[in-house]
């Protein structure tokens, strides 16, 4: 049967491709998500967690942009803690710890809420492509679904293998079948594929785990949020907790390496090196006599227990042995063994940076298709494979992101111009202008472009705007504000700062260190009348404002230089190979990517600065 009407299709209904069809929707194309298992939409299929370092802040992007993720999560979330509270704020990373199921149930809720969109449970074969455009997908069931796009967010069920031991079966997920067809495919239409590897754990029974040994990890009090629009009470946090590893745990393990996939070569994909697996631990860093564990509830309403930290892909009976001498496991149980899967990926040098392939128009990738990794990172990939998708679609100029703009941005511009051999996971440290991309200025960087490209509606703008205004009246507030002495002395006392002798501003108390915003209210009643009024969201932004100011204002110059380089164009045309001057490497990776300015073509990995010299001198001639 042949399926009509439709603008965009998504195909896949994990993180990446649940954003993307809100997203497509969202901007008022007829969206159709497929996906093989209607009773698995948006599966938390390795931890129940969202956020962390880094991750968080992507979560806070993409809801300032529109999506879904941030609300799910919020929705959903047993446990919420901030992590690098010891650091600066542009190093803070919001971490939720999930209900499984109760995740995968409120997206489902909120995709059959969602204008324009529609769902259809059906095992993908083929795309449909017609003099050189794809123009939809066709089922193993022979039906065809017709669309002027295609996104692609497969996960890890392109020829998924997993492996436990020496067993392996064909699978995309535990007890699910993995897609077949469609790597041939593309491979057919020119597009150079690999193979990567992930892992994960042991799911444990909780009854039989003894909490006493181990150390308890407690929420935040209070606790915060992702989303910039709803607050959702957790109600009573659940906590997890911290174990470890032993010498006779690791020596354990090691007599099963001989059955190992990972070490007998059954495994050809590259796994994650920030991830890795306990036999991975065990051989990378043989000085460590113990490895961290943290015990993890899957949800309020199981017993289930995630072992984050021992992913395995070892025999099971291996596997069952070393986990029963860890303190705390003398008496566990298994629900299931951990394993490691095999999948299709391919390169992301084949994109352009809205995601839609260089090869074939109209067809996007999102999400591990790509070589990523992490839950975050695929949403982000599937939120703008979505936006672009249907701007497309509507003739319109796609969104990109900039690296000085957003999280996302970083990991598309990486993606792309970096590539990856193994599976790309974001961190802080990725992205050069931290200071500026922080997970508590999102909503101040990104909604104004949502709300112009049509992502979010007036009230979140307004509320965005509203925002921002009561920063700037704060700030404005704080740096006309005379403070006497006597008023701030005391609190000056106890923090061994030395005291006033007259009248001062009270921004200038404010940036002597140790000194914050909350505790200079207590001093001060105009302040504290004015955050009452304003709440404390707006309250943290603008003592971070204030207090890292010069730190911000010399990031911001930083930008402005890369800007120009940014605004210098590369013509489509130019013959690298006639550029003698640059290096073997330069020529072979811009004629491979085709940089459209100068500024892209400093971030590709194996051009040199040297190299960017000459391109500026060759196109100046």
């Amino acid at each position: 049967m042949r399926y009509e009407g439709y603008e965009v299709i998504v195909v896949g209904a994990g993180h990446a491709g649940c954003e993307a069809a809100v997203a497509a929707a969202r901007l008022g194309c007829r969206t159709l998500l497929i996906t093989m298992n209607m009773g698995t939409i948006a599966q938390m299929s390795c931890n129940p967690a969202m956020g962390g370092v880094a991750k968080g802040q992507i979560v806070r992007e993409i809801d300032a942009m529109g999506g879904y993720s941030g609300i799910v999560t919020d929705r959903t979330m047993i446990q919420f803690r901030m992590l690098n509270r010891s650091k600066g704020p542009a190093m803070w990373s919001p971490r939720a710890q999930n209900d499984r199921l109760r995740f995968a149930e409120e997206w489902r809720y909120l995709l059959e809420q969602t204008p324009n969109l529609a769902l259809r449970q059906e095992s993908i074969q083929n795309l449909i492509v017609e003099q050189g455009r794809v123009t939809g997908v066709r089922s193993a069931m022979g039906n065809e679904f017709r669309a002027q796009a295609v996104i692609l967010t497969n996960g890890t069920f392109l020829n998924g293998l997993i492996h436990v031991g020496e067993k392996n079966l064909s699978g995309g997920r535990a007890g699910e079948k993995s897609s077949q067809g469609l790597t041939e495919q593309l491979q057919e239409l020119g597009f150079e594929s690999g193979r990567m590897k992930t892992g994960t754990p042991p799911r444990l029974d909780g009854r039989t785990i003894d909490y006493s040994a181990l150390t308890i990890q407690e929420g935040d009090e209070p606790h915060g949020n992702f989303s910039f629009w709803e607050y959702n009470g957790i109600g009573e946090q659940m906590p997890c907790y911290i174990g470890y590893t032993n010498k006779k745990v690791h020596r354990i393990l090691e007599q099963g390496f001989d059955r190992s996939p990972m070490f007998t070569g059954r495994i050809q994909g590259v796994g994650p090196r920030y991830c890795p697996s306990i036999e991975d631990k065990i051989v990378r860093f043989a000085d460590k006599e113990r490895h961290q564990l943290f015990i993890e509830p899957e949800g309020r309403r199981t017993v289930e227990i995630y072992l984050n930290g021992f992913s395995s892909s070892l025999p099971e009976e291996v596997q069952y042995a070393a986990l029963r001498e860890i303190p705390g496991f003398a008496n566990v149980q298994m629900f299931r063994p951990g394993y490691a899967i095999e999948y299709d990926y391919f390169p992301p040098h084949q994109l352009q940076l809205s995601l839609e392939t260089r090869l074939v128009p109209g067809l996007f990738f999102a999400g591990q298709i790509n070589g990523t990794t992490g839950y975050e990172e695929a949403a982000a990939q599937g939120l703008m494979a979505g936006l672009n998708a249907a701007r497309k679609v509507k003739g319109e100029a796609p969104v990109v992101l900039g690296r000085d703009q957003a999280y996302i941005g970083v990991l598309i511009d990486d993606l792309i111009h970096k590539g990856t051999d193994e599976p790309y996971r974001m961190f802080t440290s990725r992205a050069e202008y931290r200071i500026l991309l922080r997970q508590d200025n999102a909503d101040l960087r990104l909604t104004p472009l949502a709300y112009t490209i049509g992502a979010i509606d007036e009230e979140r703008f307004s509320r965005t705007q509203t925002k921002a205004l009561q920063v700037e009246e704060l700030k404005k507030l704080l740096g006309e504000l005379s403070v006497a002495p006597e008023e701030v002395n005391g609190l000056l006392q106890t923090k061994n700062q030395n005291l006033l002798t007259q009248k001062t501003k009270a921004l200038q108390v404010l940036l002597r260190p140790e000194v914050s915003l909350r505790e200079l209210a207590w001093a001060i009643p105009t302040i504290a009348e004015r955050l009452a009024e304003v709440g404390p969201e707006v309250a943290e932004q603008t003592e971070i404002q204030l207090k890292y100011a010069g730190y911000i204002e010399k990031e911001q110059e930083v930008v402005a230089k890369m800007r120009h380089l940014d605004q210098l164009p590369l013509p489509e045309s130019l013959n690298y190979g006639n550029v003698t001057a640059l290096s073997n490497e330069a020529r072979q990776k811009l004629g491979q990517l085709k940089p459209r300015s100068l500024g892209e073509a400093s971030r590709i990995s194996g051009v040199s600065p040297a190299d960017i010299s000459v391109l500026m001198v060759y196109v100046g001639r």
